[in-house]
């Protein structure tokens, strides 16, 4: 039953990441509009390039857990 959960997450994990890119664009793109000077830009640029590379280990992160690559974790020593 875990696994049918890790794997339906993955595939969520896979949608809303895109999903998230998407939004996130298209505000910075509407908040440049409404307030076109370098602060705005830059503040938005930064934001857009930072969360693209965490959004695409969203995506790898989803399609592992998809695949059933943690299906079996190691056992702790703690």
């Amino acid at each position: 039953m875990e696994n049918a959960i890790k794997k339906f997450l993955g595939l969520v994990w896979i949608v809303l990441a895109p999903l998230a890119i998407f939004y996130l664009i298209k505000t910075a793109m509407n908040e440049i509009v409404k307030n076109p000077v370098a602060d705005t830009i830059i503040q938005w640029s930064v934001f857009v390039f930072v969360f693209i590379p965490i959004a695409i280990g969203f995506v790898i992160f989803g399609y592992y857990a998809w695949k059933g690559e943690y299906n079996k974790l190691p056992e702790s020593d703690l």
